[in-house]
């Protein structure tokens, strides 16, 4: 699916909250059958629920690997505990998520960087670093804020790619973009906010037909 809408629609403000990057003021979040209102992020981040950020939130001082082994699951050299008992006892997980994560470095055609610091990246390949580590949450439901932004358009089209082909794998994707194109080509259904509500919901192509929502916000 697919949210858009004006600047201060809600819509960032929306993603924060399935997230609980931001805590719900009113209602409830039902994830899967699951009520998860009261679940801190990292919880929701487990139960497969993941988000990426508007502005780009790499680490810049560490390698594109670490940025992607930082999000690793099921790692027991992460606790306390494991760490004392040794290299012995993580070993193997370690190894393990490293080809996990040279796995998506290859589909995403970054293995060249795998050792540059992420600081490094232009705006494309941060939001690639930012995407790739997501998916090494395993995620059930992906959260991308305004994949798009900041992105020069050569590598725009890299990227839609990408989610076309974890769309199609049965990835499910909520994504606040600008970009109607994009949107048009990603999202099989939209919804479209202003003043923190719903305007309107349906395909692109109906949505067209609703002349108040076009005049609005898709004129263009």
């Amino acid at each position: 699916p697919g949210l858009l809408g004006p600047n201060g629609a809600g819509k960032s403000t929306f993603m924060a909250v399935l997230a609980r990057t931001l805590p719900a003021s009113s209602g409830t979040i039902v994830f899967d059958g699951q009520d998860i209102t009261n679940l801190p992020a990292y919880k929701r981040a487990r139960l497969g629920l993941v988000r990426t950020f508007q502005l780009p939130s790499e680490f810049a001082r560490l390698t594109v690997l670490e940025n992607l082994l930082v999000a690793a699951p099921d790692n027991r050299g992460d606790s306390l505990f494991g760490a004392l008992l040794g290299r012995r006892y993580w070993i193997a997980d370690e190894r393990r998520l490293v080809a996990e994560a040279r796995g998506l470095l290859a589909r995403f055609g970054m293995t060249a960087k795998e050792s540059d610091y992420a600081g490094t990246m232009s705006g494309g390949q941060k939001r690639l670093v930012e995407i790739m580590r997501a998916l090494m949450l395993r995620p059930r439901l992906l959260l991308l804020d305004e994949p798009m932004s900041g992105v020069h358009p050569s590598i725009i089209l890299e990227i839609q790619h990408y989610l076309e082909a974890l769309r199609a794998e049965g990835l499910t994707i909520l994504m606040v973009e600008h970009e109607l194109h994009m949107v048009e080509r990603l999202c099989d259904s939209v919804v479209v906010m202003a003043q923190g509500k719903v305007i309107g919901s349906g395909t692109m192509a109906e949505l067209r037909r609703q002349p108040e929502i076009v005049d609005a916000y898709l004129v263009g």
